[in-house]
């Protein structure tokens, strides 16, 4: 049986492709050292992508995501210029389609994208708790 079109999945070969190359890309170490920290893990039933953010209170910092990109931004409070750090990750998959939260506890943010459950299909930012 085929799949219906109007139906996404994933192509796990195409997601365990663009993992090791977003892991190996240099450009991934020099944002971590030069912007924040971001690492990305897997479970069954969601993509967890995790930010270190110590120094950041959670008003400070916004969640965005917009068709296959979730762009991490964060207000530098201390700076009187404002200055942002900011990460984006590009996916292989449209992660607006899905159910995505967000957490902030003890300086790490953890953006939670559902692998089961469907979000609104619309760019939007994410309301940290």
């Amino acid at each position: 049986m085929k799949p219906n079109k109007n139906e996404e999945s994933v192509d796990y070969d195409q997601l365990e492709k663009w993992l090791k190359t977003y892991f190996l890309d240099p450009l991934t170490s020099y944002f971590d050292h030069t912007q924040f920290r971001i690492d990305l893990y897997e479970t069954d039933k969601e993509w967890i992508v995790e930010a270190i953010l110590n120094e950041y209170e959670s008003s400070k910092i916004t969640v965005f995501i917009e068709e296959k990109r979730l762009i991490i931004t964060a207000l530098e409070h201390s700076s009187p210029k404002k200055q942002k750090r900011v990460r984006s990750i590009d996916f292989p998959f449209q992660i607006n389609k899905q159910n995505v939260t967000a957490l902030f506890t003890n300086g790490i943010l953890e953006v939670l994208i559902s692998k089961t459950e469907k979000g609104l299909g619309k760019n939007r930012f994410i309301t940290l708790p």
